[in-house]
């Protein structure tokens, strides 16, 4: 099973902004992983964005267990397709925004991620296996996502720490 490659898989990753389009090699991304270092444009990317290499070499790699058969049935299940509908708005084929063309697509990198790896999946895996040359990541859903994250962490500390909680 761990030699599993789709003929397609992807080569690049393009974070897109309206116009901005800067696109990164998976082995950029295999390197930063492995060594904490981010090289070149990757490099530059995380400067902008003030972030730790070795924080996004963390992320990278951390595994999550998933069974294969499980995740198979909850990816197809009408659950399954709200999330990744919803993450299909932030990755995506390169010019495709199509949930028709990204959602499957998603299902493929989650499938053949796990069976090569073995019941866990890693982002680096996900994005190995993801069946297209580039990858679009859109900038602004992402960030989008991020600040509702945000906010829900900030509302999670505020009644965590709250004086009525004392009451």
């Amino acid at each position: 099973m761990n030699n599993i490659k789709p003929a397609n898989a992807a080569s690049y990753i393009a974070f897109v902004s309206g116009g901005f389009r800067r696109s990164v090699s998976i082995e950029s991304i295999e390197q930063l992983a492995q060594t904490g270092e981010a090289k070149g444009i990757l490099k530059d990317l995380l400067k902008f964005g003030s972030q730790d290499p070795k924080e996004i070499s963390k992320l990278l790699n951390q595994e999550v267990e998933l069974p294969l058969v499980l995740t198979s049935r909850l990816i197809n299940s009408k659950i399954g397709e709200a999330v990744i509908g919803r993450v299909a708005k932030i990755i995506h084929p390169i010019k495709v925004e199509d949930p028709k063309i990204a959602i499957p697509a998603i299902r493929a990198g989650i499938v053949l991620g796990i069976a090569k790896r073995g019941d866990s999946l890693t982002a680096v895996d996900f994005i190995k296996a993801y069946p297209t040359q580039t990858m679009a990541i859109s900038i602004p859903e992402l960030l989008k996502v991020i600040d509702k994250v945000n906010s829900v962490s900030g509302l999670i500390k505020f009644f965590s720490s709250s004086p009525l909680e004392k009451l």
